[in-house]
């Protein structure tokens, strides 16, 4: 970052006095970030600076001043662009003045509604709004209500909410739904032409209970062929996709509807699909017993994991079955029970499907690919859309079996597209930046482990980590740490292969129901099997720029892109900010029916571990229900926490109590705001052993409550404690024995003054008996 002196324009952003153009990031607390279009450091903006805009706009902006830290700071020069989309919040009536309180907390001002524009909405309810006049530095924004979406406790509320903020689409076109209504009911003699006919293979979909779309069928039988060193032994495995580009053709509506949603957006008990229903869960959708168009990646495998031979070639297929992942694992585990006699002709192929994902496993183990065992979880809702449990979604040989077949047919797609030299969309992820791989080192360092991570990593080292500390108590938070470290993978056009699953080149061509970049991936095959080059729509490059992402180069401006490299640069940048938008809408909706279920457990008390800890407090997921909230740092007692970063902890400079990622506390409920998403908890006392106390600090006896008792003696020194003794005392015993410390050293002081001051001390006893006297209490002076 350049020093406040520096007037140059550099790679860290504008010098002092530099003009720079971007997105204004609204704060919930008045002031902004510019998020420049160069990719360059954000620029601050002060509550006073944006008075006069909102979270949206865009603007030009001069660096006046640059902080301590060398962070620049700004003045807004022109307004370039207003926010165009609607405007989600709470319409009010406010000593009888209407006004909408935005859902979005960035927004950060208020929105004013003449009487004629609340249309026939009332107080509380949910709407959005279509701004009027814009805010300015002496009036706040005005509006008109364009649409009423009902009570805030209306049964999905939360979803419509969250897809209007968010602005994920979540309306088909007219002429999309034309379109699809023409479509046919069931296959035609014409679509067959030029497939093979696998309809005869017993192909088979394993997904969850609750799947509604069926993107993948499998298939696997035991395969030898040749003799002496030619021979091959292992598995000819199967995987047909759902062949999406059949229907759904480059420049249709269709098409244009797909792209821009760019994905399925999941919520509990609700989906945003990326194609109309009729496809997603008819034509498209590998229903058992239903001919359906699919794109097989024909494999073999050998007993050693690796796929020596593939092909891709379109077929017909008919699924011969739907298998739940819980069903397949009964069958693996038992043969010969309830659940393998009612799919008796399908257990074998199961069998060969189970050790084909053995060797494929054994395969990424011997590669280094990185395999963190993390807890997911699964909401449960009831009829009306509230959360009725939240439990761990736990992952056995079923899911990790389909998991190593669909990597197998990705990395297949990726290799037959790099060797046919034909421009497409891979999956990359990158490795740990330098920056996050010195805090990762200190974190490491600081807990004694003797395994670090080199200048250049590779996956294997951070695989070895996850297996050293694996049966650590502290290992959910280590792997958290881990996973942290590590970029997020995107869509680009330039193969940088994938650092997680340590894969030179990697693509996702499995799932083109719900992800448009697999369905370019299909349509890039297809043109390479026919000898072709596929070639995006010019219409594909009339989207807004994506957001930079930290630690990333700025994204390519689509008005910019004049060759087919840079136009894919560009759907990539698209896709990557589209599944991103999905995520964080899909996170505000289950935030907010956390929010739900925690508002009727106020004052109660958890246990829970501490998942996360930043410098203003502690972040703790309870451990029966999976709901995470914030102790923030002013309730952990009465003395100043300093924030380690290195440690990931925060620590008390008087009495040295230490909190950190993985250590064991009980709280309490105490805040729930809806609005903004938030849980807050008390903390009532520490649940494990990693206790610091600070010097001197006199502990009370054992087994006697904090903070009760008649009568306390005055302090004494006290006897050296064992480290048994120091762990065995909680924090909240530890905080109050030094708050008594210091009233019996305030309390010995007065009484040393007394007796070198008797007379003085008489007069200061003598003029408090008389206020304590007075008529009027509110006249007493305070002390």
């Amino acid at each position: 970052m350049k020093h406040a002196n520096h007037t140059s324009t550099g790679a860290d952003g504008a010098g002092l006095l530099g003009e720079v153009e971007g997105t204004l990031q609204g704060h919930r607390d008045g002031h902004g970030f510019l998020i420049p279009d160069d990719g360059s450091a954000d620029i601050y903006l002060s509550s006073q600076e944006t008075h006069a805009v909102m979270h949206g706009d865009r603007l030009r902006v001069r660096v006046t001043r640059f902080d301590k830290r060398g962070r620049p700071e700004g003045k807004v020069l022109e307004i370039l662009a207003r926010r165009k989309r609607p405007i989600i919040g709470r319409l009010l009536l406010e000593s009888g003045a209407w006004l909408v309180a935005p859902e979005d907390r960035r927004m950060g001002q208020d929105i004013l509604i003449p009487k004629n524009g609340i249309a026939n909405a009332t107080a509380g309810q949910v709407v959005a709004v279509e701004l009027t006049e814009p805010p300015s530095l002496y009036s706040r924004p005005v509006g008109r209500v364009v649409e009423v979406l009902g009570e805030i406790d209306d049964p999905g509320m939360e979803i419509e909410i969250a897809v209007r903020k968010y602005d994920v689409p979540h309306r088909f076109s007219p002429d999309t739904l034309a379109q699809s209504a023409k479509l046919p009911e069931k296959l035609r003699a014409a679509d067959l032409k030029g497939r093979i006919d696998l309809r005869d293979v017993p192909l088979a979909t394993i997904d969850g209970e609750d799947a509604r779309d069926f993107d993948d069928a499998v298939y696997c039988e035991p395969f030898k062929q040749g003799r002496g060193k030619k021979a091959f032994e292992g598995w000819r495995l199967l995987v047909a996709i759902a062949d999406v580009s059949h229907y759904v053709k480059p420049g249709e509506p269709l098409d244009a509807d797909a792209y821009e949603r760019a994905t399925s957006v999941y919520f509990p008990r609700r989906v945003i699909p990326m194609l109309p229903e009729k496809l997603s869960n008819g034509l498209c959708s590998l229903n058992p017993y239903e001919d359906r168009l699919s794109m097989v990646c024909d494999m073999l495998v050998s007993t050693a994991g690796e796929v020596s031979a593939y092909q891709f070639y379109p077929a017909v297929i008919s699924s011969h079955a739907r298998f739940t992942y819980n069903e397949v694992a009964a069958i693996l585990a038992n043969t010969h029970g309830p659940e393998a006699a009612k799919r008796r002709e399908l257990v074998p192929q199961l069998l060969h499907l189970h050790e084909v994902y053995r060797a494929l496993l054994a395969e990424r183990q011997r590669r280094g690919a990185i395999d963190f065992e993390t807890t997911e979880t699964q909401i449960v809702c009831d009829d009306n859309g509230r959360i009725e449990k939240i439990v761990p979604r736990t992952r056995n040989d079923a899911h990790r079996l389909i998991e190593e077949a669909m990597l197998a047919a990705n990395v297949c797609a990726a290799d037959f597209i790099q060797h046919g030299k034909h421009p497409s969309l891979y999956r990359v992820h990158e490795g740990p930046t330098p920056e996050k791989r010195q805090t990762l080192q200190a974190y490491l360092r600081s807990l004694g482990i003797p395994l670090g991570i080199s200048d250049d990593p590779a996956p294997r080292e951070f695989q070895q980590l996850a297996e050293a500390t694996k049966d650590r108590p502290d290992a959910q938070q280590i792997h958290t740490m881990l996973l942290r470290s590590m970029q997020q993978a995107i869509y680009t056009g330039t193969n940088s292969g994938h650092f997680g699953l340590a894969y030179p080149a990697y693509t996702h061509f499995t799932s083109p129901i719900r992800r448009y970049p697999d369905l370019l991936v299909h349509r890039v095959i297809k043109a390479l099997l026919a000898g072709r080059k596929y070639t995006l729509d010019p219409a594909k490059m009339n989207v807004p720029q994506a957001p930079k992402r930290p630690g990333r180069a700025a994204p390519p401006n689509p008005a910019e892109a004049r060759n087919e490299a840079e136009r894919w640069e560009v759907v990539g940048a698209h896709c990557s900010a589209n599944e991103r938008r999905a995520d964080e809408a899909s996170r505000d909706v289950e935030a907010w029916l956390k929010c739900r279920y925690m508002r009727d457990r106020l004052g109660e008390e958890f246990a829970g571990t501490v998942s996360a800890v930043t410098s203003f407090g502690l972040f703790v997921q309870l451990d029966a229900l999976y709901v995470e909230g914030l102790v923030h740092i002013t309730e952990l007692g009465g003395e100043y926490f300093k924030f380690d970063e290195a440690r990931q902890e925060l620590r008390g400079e008087r009495t040295g109590i230490r909190y950190a990622t993985g250590a064991r506390v009980q709280v309490q409920v105490g805040r729930v705001d809806l609005d903004g998403r938030r849980i807050d908890f008390r903390l009532v006392r520490e649940a494990d052993e990693l206790r610091a106390l600070a010097r001197g600090a006199a502990p009370k006896s054992a087994g006697k409550p904090a903070g009760k008792g008649a009568g306390r003696a005055p302090a004494r020194k006290r006897a050296p404690q064992t480290d048994a003794q120091m762990a065995a005392q909680t924090a909240v015993e530890a905080l109050e024995d030094v708050r008594q410390a210091d009233r019996d050293l305030k309390q010995s002081r007065k009484a040393a003054v007394a007796a070198l001051h008797p007379v003085k001390a008489a007069r200061k006893a003598a003029n408090k008996a008389a206020k304590k006297s007075a008529a009027k209490p509110a006249t007493r002076k305070r002390r």
